[in-house]
């Protein structure tokens, strides 16, 4: 299965292959800020699931809610955030899947940083739930199947 997903400018367009290992939410501040709503979502993938086919990316790298480095990805022209690699895990990618042409098939199953999780937030009772950011990483890390 191949999903197809790029920037709202059009300039950078990418192609995932495969499933995703996990899909989570976020609810740290800094997802928020840069989701610019009540948290923000993940897909994770290895390294090879993800092609870039068209358009080359910046970067930017910062602490996050976490304490670990993360590095950003995301068009040049729109500032649309692709995907991120944490400097922990260099072989997986995060990918935002708000940035898919059909995001239908993406279901959250963690939720992380609930501490921080606005009040009026609904989260369904079937997912996983983390105060923080768990220090267990196998439920992030990707596999090592082919895409």
């Amino acid at each position: 299965m191949i999903h197809a997903g790029g920037c709202i400018c059009g300039a950078v367009r990418y192609e995932i292959t495969g499933e995703p290992h996990v899909a989570y939410v976020c609810h740290c501040a800094d997802c928020r800020r840069q989701s610019g709503s009540a948290f923000g979502m993940t897909i994770v993938l290895n390294e090879d699931q993800l092609k870039i086919t068209r358009g080359e990316l910046k970067t930017q790298s910062r602490t996050a809610d976490s304490g670990r480095i993360m590095t950003r990805y995301f068009c040049p022209d729109c500032g649309t955030w692709i995907f991120n690699i944490p400097q922990s895990l260099p072989t997986s990618r995060r990918v935002k899947p708000g940035t898919l042409d059909d995001a239908s098939w993406v279901r959250p199953t963690v939720h992380l940083w609930l501490k921080s999780a606005l009040p009026w937030v609904d989260i369904p009772a079937d997912v996983a739930r983390y105060e923080t950011q768990p220090s267990d990483r196998n439920w992030v890390v990707p596999s090592s199947r082919p895409g």
